[in-house]
């Protein structure tokens, strides 16, 4: 560290554009690490955090344009010449060129946090022909993203960057293999998207054959189902981390960004933050949404039911949880706060407003409204969630439970409540066929 530091004190803006430059043409350097030892200097005022992001960005998109004109110039010579001997052969590389164009190109933003893949994509786009506009498209903002990122995190964890570094770099790698995946699947769903709506809508509806509803509601219905996917497979991998005792040192790293992030003056908003999480404000949402469903909806009764079970259903589910994994939770001024996992204010308020938006965008006369009412439910939580572990009353994984345990019952539920709601309208047509 100590060389590394010194070469970057010496030379600056100019070691960070040289090294990210060669990085990006394959030779062995750990761009990551000099990221993040940039944003420790900026942490110590000895570089300027924007500066750094504009050299850093600049020698990555140097580095990825120079090694596609390499592999668009020289490529295909190679391959004909040696492709066979590391399977590669021409046939090959049209069947990969062709896959590459269907679903690579929007994956090119993420590449950058996966080792090993990041240094040869801009060659391998090169051989296949992608059309360089598009190629620069996709890999230049994500190159800016990638440095943005590493040297923001550098400069925020500051002088605990080290012992934070491989722990850091896992949850990047993870988040990069992520953001790839769900590019795929965003863009699979996009060119196929009337065929797995109704695939997906016969498999919930179990043999149904008519579902007269609206289009509406089959992408709400489908989106519940992606997210009772996801969340499930997110629950179970927390619980075998809660078994295996890992969560300490996310919860570290966690507190300590958000800490670092918010300071002390930050004390008033997080109280304001808090009360969105509050029993008057839930009272607030849940009587507007009965009287939304009451004016607005055709199944007033069942809609009522429903909505009357996802919330005591979801207080039952929070408060068994917590006694069932008895967690001791963080110690505040000397109180010591128990059963914190997972937690009882993001199980809530996901429950309630997540439930509550549904029934809202079901009936809602413009599908325009989609857009913002789900990000206010988004950022309504995460506020709720970030205040409790600004005040130090919750882990931040504790947080983090309640959001994936509130998703998969508020998904549940609405895939429950529309599962009832077609079999109800199918008994009434077989009534009037008789």
């Amino acid at each position: 560290m100590v060389s590394m530091t010194s070469w970057l004190e010496h030379y600056g803006y100019a070691l960070i554009f040289t090294a990210l430059f060669l990085e990006m043409l394959a030779l062995p350097i750990p761009g990551e690490m000099m990221m993040s030892y940039t944003g420790l200097l900026v942490f110590e005022g000895k570089l300027n955090w924007l500066l750094s992001i504009v050299a850093a960005s600049l020698g990555v998109s140097a580095g990825v344009t120079l090694s596609y004109w390499i592999g668009y110039r020289f490529g295909n010579t190679l391959v004909t010449k040696y492709g066979e001997r590391i399977h590669l052969g021409e046939e090959r590389l049209a069947k990969m060129t062709s896959w590459f164009e269907k679903y690579g190109n929007k994956l090119l933003f993420v590449v950058y946090f996966i080792p090993g893949v990041r240094h040869i994509t801009g060659y391998f786009c090169g051989i296949t022909r992608m059309p360089f506009r598009k190629y620069a498209v996709y890999a230049l903002p994500g190159a800016v993203f990638w440095v943005s990122l590493f040297i923001s995190l550098g400069r925020v964890l500051g002088p605990k960057w080290e012992m934070y570094h491989k722990t850091v770099n896992r949850y990047m790698v993870i988040f990069g293999i992520l953001s790839a995946v769900l590019g795929a699947l965003i863009y699979i769903y996009r060119k196929n998207k009337q065929r797995l709506l109704e695939s997906i809508l016969s498999l919930i509806q179990k043999g149904i054959r008519h579902f007269n509803s609206l289009g509406k509601v089959r992408f709400l219905v489908l989106v519940a189902f992606v997210v009772f996917v996801t969340c499930v497979s997110l629950m179970l991998g927390l619980i075998q981390d809660f078994l295996a005792q890992e969560f300490s040192q996310f919860d570290e790293i966690a507190s300590y960004i958000i800490l670092t992030l918010f300071g002390p003056e930050w004390r008033q908003p997080m109280e304001f933050f808090a009360v969105l999480g509050s029993d008057v404000l839930y009272a607030s949402v849940i009587l507007v949404t009965a009287l939304w469903v009451l004016f607005k909806s055709r199944k007033k009764l069942l809609e009522l039911s429903f909505f009357l079970w996802v919330l005591v259903g979801g207080e039952l589910l929070d408060e068994g949880l917590r006694a069932l994994f008895h967690r001791p939770g963080p110690v505040v001024f000397g109180h010591q706060w128990i059963n914190t996992f997972p937690s009882e204010d993001t199980i809530t308020a996901v429950t309630i407003y997540g439930f509550s938006a549904f029934l809202l965008l079901r009936h809602a006369g413009k599908s325009a409204v989609a857009i913002p009412v789900t990000l206010i439910v988004i950022l309504a939580c995460a506020l709720i969630g970030t205040s409790r572990v600004y005040f130090g009353t919750q882990f931040p994984s504790d947080v983090v439970a309640g959001y994936v345990f509130g998703g998969v019952w508020i998904s549940l539920n609405v895939l429950l409540l529309e599962i009832l709601r077609m079999l109800q309208k199918n008994k009434k047509n077989g009534r009037k066929t008789e």
